[in-house]
């Protein structure tokens, strides 16, 4: 659902194309079935968390400011235990707001939706109380906004658990609507004169097998076995005849009939055009629910990269950029990590080596080593960590400084593409081709 249009400049965060994507493994696996680095990083509560985990891992960010700023907002999160937990509790109750936001301005909504978004805006106050003077988390806490007036609307009007179909009725609270209240009060009071009406018919006319019934097709009935119809008084008239029964009504039983089933119908209508009232009520507040759906997106993705720093050992890095120092340019932007690891295979090893990288600026870094010693894993390790820094995240490491690149190029490993005319030589050749028309000094390139 299109509220509106924004234009999007990729410069703005760092680019990724598709064969980095697939080399890192930030999203697929090579094998199919194994873990990514968002499997290692998605920690989050809710779908609002997980598509913002994924949009920050997909386009990080690439001004040195924003970085900082989610840095210190995950580092806030990790240091506060108790806060960290009582806020990933309160968004395990969150549905997913961007979505009903849509079903709801579309007219799609029903009433579940509408108790959906309820619950969900019942959790924020638990959520901005826990940020309540957490500097680093004081603007996320001010986007919280938690729509009081929304939820109580909607409280007010919609009963907790409502029917799947709004055409179905029992979607709107009692004492909400005066005239609803009303033609319910009408349908209840003939469905219980017609409750007690059998005990008083066995009572007036001895018949002790006699029952009342309703089929949608007959109506409301009285039926009695064909023993005992020579006690039938005369103000019964025979409605359907059965293989061992009669069933009759009564001209005062029509008449509750009539007034039963048009109350109820009274009362289904109305019930829909309340709720169709309530539900464009709603709607006309849909920008301030997407906001709200950003900020809770943001808050449960820094909850998760908070969550994933302190359970895997993360550090938070230190970002360098030119002229941040007066050891040189090739010093300030320069890679250096100690004792990093590679988030993904760190998880799954039995037992993972950690290993140092110190990149200067144009320093070009030449692995050697048999097949299977861990040059691939040591050059995405590079990377995952610059990534992970620039998205936002701690990285693996005892400790990190690293600049603000503006590309990741790879030309990892050996596969082809027989179906669309690359043999393997072709692929690589293809991909060098594109670092060297687009790779700029500040980018990285992992041959």
């Amino acid at each position: 659902y299109v509220r509106r249009v924004r234009r999007y400049d990729p410069r703005r965060s760092l680019r990724l194309d598709a064969t980095a994507l697939s080399g890192l493994e930030l999203f697929e696996n090579h094998i199919g079935s194994g873990r990514t680095l968002f499997d290692t990083l998605d920690e989050t509560r809710s779908a609002l968390g997980r598509r913002r985990l994924r949009a920050w891992l997909r386009r990080p960010l690439v001004d040195a400011d924003a970085i900082e700023a989610r840095h210190d907002a995950v580092g806030a999160f990790a240091e506060r235990t108790l806060v960290r937990e009582e806020v990933r509790d309160a968004l395990s109750a969150a549905y997913d707001l961007e979505r009903l936001a849509g079903r709801i301005s579309r007219g799609r909504a029903n009433a579940r939706d509408l108790r959906s978004l309820h619950d969900t805006l019942a959790a924020v106050p638990t959520i901005r109380g826990a940020l309540d003077g957490v500097d680093a988390l004081a603007d996320v806490r001010a986007d919280l906004d938690p729509l009081s007036d929304l939820r109580g609307l909607v409280d007010a009007a919609v009963v907790e658990d409502p029917p799947q179909e709004i055409t179905d009725g029992g979607v709107i609270r009692a004492g909400y609507d005066d005239d609803l209240d009303e033609v319910r009060t009408t349908a209840r009071e003939g469905r219980e004169w017609v409750a007690d009406l059998e005990q008083r018919e066995r009572e007036r006319t001895g018949i002790d097998t006699l029952e009342v019934g309703y089929t949608q097709v007959h109506g409301y009935y009285i039926e009695v076995t064909n023993g005992q119809l020579e006690k039938v008084p005369d103000d019964y008239t025979r409605r359907q005849t059965l293989k061992n029964s009669e069933r009759f009504y009564t001209p005062e039983l029509k008449r509750r009939e009539d007034e039963i089933l048009g109350a109820e119908e009274r009362a289904d209508a109305m019930e829909y055009q309340l709720f169709a009232d309530l539900r464009e009520a709603v709607a006309a507040e849909s920008d301030r629910i997407r906001a709200l759906a950003d900020a809770v997106a943001r808050v449960d993705a820094l909850a998760a990269l908070a969550t994933a720093a302190v359970e895997c050992g993360y550090v938070r890095p230190e970002m360098v950029e030119e002229g941040d120092s007066g050891g040189g340019s090739d010093d300030e932007a320069s890679i250096r990590l100690e004792r990093s690891r590679h988030p993904v295979v760190e998880e799954t090893a039995d037992e993972f080596v950690p290993n140092d990288a110190d990149l200067s600026r144009g320093t070009v870094a030449l692995i050697t080593g048999p097949n299977m010693s861990g040059k691939s894993t040591y050059m995405r390790q590079v990377a995952l960590a610059v990534i992970l820094a620039q998205a936002g995240s701690f990285v693996p490491a005892d400790s990190a400084r690293l600049p603000v690149v503006d590309r990741v190029f790879t030309r990892v490993g050996a596969s082809d593409d027989i179906a669309g005319g690359q043999s393997t030589f072709m692929r690589e050749m293809r991909e060098l081709t594109d670092v060297l028309h687009d790779a700029t000094g500040d980018s990285l390139v992992l041959l």
